[in-house]
């Protein structure tokens, strides 16, 4: 018995003594973790206070050599779903959406990020004149995410899309949005439905999150 209590000791200390700081959460995992190298590493929970009228939230997602990588969550102070964003090498990367106070979407919107350790990056986009067949482009790499595919904008009330816009490469097509007609038609035949992570949100979670901690920094 006291071996494996001894080896467990073992395997905690070589798993955080790479790390400068961390907390743990209220279900006992480390979350904040920053390494020797002083880049955040992992799963995060970041609260920004209200400022001068702008209001706060929090914000929660993993780091990846101190870049955000993969899915994060904002939500307002009060707890309630604000948006979900994708991330690629700390750059916004496909699909992100943004929601209102009931959880209904307000805004879809499509990005592509680039790595910025790269001067320049490839792209396959589509041949317009030859649907379904790609040419691929050679971008300059300016260190962040741009405009790419389609974009929705939803009335807050109903749930219908108002307006429909496509980029690519950060500019956007002229005439791809629908004409007046086009778009009440299509606003009667498609009403967007709330994302299977609002759902779930609204089923787990109620009143405003809290996470307890208590501090882990490690000294050298």
């Amino acid at each position: 018995m006291r071996c494996i209590l001894v080896m467990l000791l073992m395997i905690s200390i070589n798993g955080y003594g790479q790390l400068k700081s961390y907390i743990i959460g209220v279900k006992g995992d480390t979350l904040n973790r920053v390494d020797i190298a002083d880049k955040r590493q992992g799963p995060w929970v970041e609260r920004i206070e209200s400022v001068r009228g702008e209001p706060g939230f929090e914000e929660e997602g993993e780091y990846k050599d101190g870049r955000k990588e993969g899915m994060w969550r904002k939500y307002t102070l009060q707890g309630d779903l604000l948006a979900i964003e994708n991330f690629r090498w700390g750059n916004k990367d496909g699909m992100c959406q943004y929601f209102n106070i009931a959880g209904s979407v307000v805004r879809e919107e499509s990005w592509r990020a680039f790595n910025p350790d790269k001067l320049y990056d490839t792209l396959d986009v589509e041949d317009v004149n030859n649907p379904d067949h790609y040419v691929q482009v050679v971008v300059k790499n300016e260190g962040s995410s741009l405009k790419h595919g389609t974009w929705k904008y939803y009335d807050p009330g109903t749930g219908f899309v108002q307006k429909t816009e496509f980029y690519r490469l950060g500019q956007i097509e002229k005439g791809n949005e629908p004409s007046t007609l086009a778009r009440d038609t299509m606003s009667v035949t498609k009403k967007v439905q709330k994302p299977k992570e609002v759902l779930e949100f609204e089923k787990k979670n109620s009143g405003k999150k809290k996470v307890r901690v208590r501090d882990g920094s490690v000294s050298y």
